[in-house]
């Protein structure tokens, strides 16, 4: 890739990373890319003459152009940026917003679009001013371009700065009677040499106003100014010129030609022309150094507002992570709450009282009615998977949200049901109150038929078995044979409700256990789920116009 392309790539980069930034259409860095990426394809030299108010600036136009083509007074009123090219006749082209083009001949027509209003102010509906000359410089392919002069307003400041960009060549006007005022050398940092515009002629005017010794240390004291501006210049050529412009206009319009060598302008037209014709046979170095001028602004911008964005990305995940924080505070309280409330109605329901007052008589019946297997299926074991459910379903749940491996199931093997046995004498032995279950069930005749479960409890995968019911003191060796009566039937039911009872506390009990530990998890953004964010994108993209835009400075 030849320097001319890579220069097109630069510019490409430019204009990218202006929309990347999103900077607003009264943005000064935003103005300026533009402005000079509208510029770059140009085929003529621009020589911009810049300075503040009433420093001569039209004057030395004119005097270079041998006429009065642009309006001078001494008030200052140039209010828009005149750009002076080749033409055969004098004339003058004004463009509005409302698209309207006026072409007159002569320069009468500046004085009604290109001066200050009343109020010092620009016209705001003029686009471009453009004049006609039929100037032999600026045949060889040079055009002259006279900026509103700076200090007075910040709009024809902000016209000046941005035009600036533009010129292949500055011609700073100075005034000798009050040389490098703070503003001036603001404007030489600011406006120059921080944005990479170093080809920079100086002018001195009004130094015919001085006495010979003033004007030889005012000339002194800007060789030394100068000289950081001609790095862009080529060899052998000063920077540094005396024009006392009114003086010099006057020889011109005059013909005098001998007035105008003391003016110092005929030395000032040879440093131009010598200028111009190195800059149309060697090229234009000066672009490419305010093109990456530019490009540094750019990058410093966007490295801000990656910064900028960064904060705002670790901002709304510190935020997330509070309010991940926080759910999860609210659901493990929700959990803890419906787990320990469904314990409590399951132990509530357990209770032998009211188990005994819920079930007893249902049980005796299914007793007494031969269908004891077909109750318990039908009432009890349902009653109790339905509580057994709303435990379990609490830890499950704590699980999943925790991303904790489920604990062993709640289960337990149901007891034995009673049967039927051949009645046997009863004993007298005397019986202590823990162990009158065991009598009373020999007494009705009924035994325990121990070979097996009638159901199980089961909620998930593997089982967790109670191997010890508690009172259970009986077994089919030492029930004796009575004959069936309907309190046997009561106290079987009763006894049976006694141990199932014992069995569902003890494996309740024991998954309580096992359940608060993971209720109870400790609560940690360690537990939360990563999340995307909206401004991720943006970041993304920030960072490659960065890459690309320093990849593009680097090749240049």
């Amino acid at each position: 890739m030849d320097r001319s392309e890579d220069y097109r790539h630069l510019i490409q980069r430019l204009q990218m990373a202006v929309g990347v930034l999103e900077l607003e259409e009264t943005d000064e860095l935003r103005r300026e890319v533009l402005t000079i990426c509208d510029r770059s394809p140009r085929s003529t030299l621009r020589l911009a003459v810049f300075g503040p108010f009433n420093y001569g600036k039209s004057t030395l136009l004119n005097a270079l152009l041998g006429e009065k083509a642009l309006p001078i007074d001494l008030i200052p009123t140039t209010g828009a940026a005149i750009t002076v090219r080749y033409g055969p006749h004098l004339q003058t082209r004004i463009c509005l917003q409302s698209r309207q083009e006026i072409i007159e001949q002569g320069t009468d027509i500046l004085k009604q679009y290109a001066i200050l209003d009343d109020h010092r102010r620009m016209r705001e509906d003029v686009v471009s001013v453009e004049v006609s000359c039929p100037h032999p410089f600026l045949q060889t392919g040079v055009e002259l371009l006279d900026l509103p002069g700076t200090n007075d307003r910040e709009a024809q400041d902000a016209l000046a700065k941005a035009q600036l960009l533009t010129a292949d060549l500055v011609i700073q006007m100075l005034d000798g009677r009050k040389l490098m005022t703070l503003g001036e050398r603001e404007h030489l940092r600011d406006w120059l040499l921080d944005r990479g515009i170093e080809s920079v002629v100086f002018v001195v005017n009004f130094l015919n106003l001085l006495d010979p010794e003033d004007q030889k240390q005012v000339m002194n004291r800007m060789r030394f100014v100068a000289e950081s501006f001609r790095s862009q210049l080529p060899s052998g050529i000063s920077n540094l010129y005396r024009v006392d412009a009114l003086p010099a206009l006057r020889a011109r319009l005059k013909g005098d030609m001998a007035a105008a060598q003391t003016t110092g302008l005929p030395m000032l037209e040879t440093a131009l022309h010598s200028i111009v014709q190195t800059y149309q046979t060697e090229g234009i170095p000066q672009q490419s150094q305010r093109a990456i001028a530019l490009a540094n602004r750019l990058q410093l911008a966007l490295k801000g507002k990656i910064a900028f964005v960064q904060a705002q990305v670790q901002t709304e995940a510190e935020d997330r992570a509070q309010q991940r924080l926080e759910i999860k505070e609210r659901a493990q309280k929700l959990i803890i709450k419906g787990f320990r409330e469904s314990v409590a109605d399951t132990k509530a329901w357990l209770d032998l009282p009211t188990l005994l007052r819920t079930h007893e008589t249902g049980a005796q019946i299914a007793l007494q009615q031969d269908r004891f297997p077909a109750w318990l299926t039908e009432t009890l074991k349902p009653t109790w998977l339905n509580h057994q459910r709303q435990v379990v379903g609490w830890v499950h749940k704590a699980c999943e949200f925790f991303n904790q491996p489920r604990p062993a199931e709640l289960w337990f093997a149901f007891p034995s049901g009673p049967a039927a046995s051949p009645p046997q004498p009863p004993t007298s032995s005397p019986q202590s109150k823990e162990e009158e279950i065991a009598p009373v069930a020999i007494a009705t005749g009924l035994g325990w038929l121990m070979g097996g479960p009638l159901g199980a409890a089961i909620f998930g995968g593997t089982g967790y078995m109670v191997n010890k019911l508690e009172n259970i003191a009986v077994s089919k060796a030492d029930l004796p044979k009575f004959e069936k009566n309907e309190e046997s039937y009561r106290q079987a039911a009763h006894y049976y409700l006694t141990q199932f009872r014992a069995a569902a506390l003890t494996a309740l009990q024991e998954y309580e256990r096992t359940a608060e530990k993971i209720i109870l998890t400790p609560i940690g953004e360690a537990n939360a789920e990563p999340k995307s964010y909206q401004n991720q994108h943006q970041l993304t993209l920030l960072q490659n116009t960065l890459a690309s835009l320093e990849d593009a400075i680097e090749a240049l």
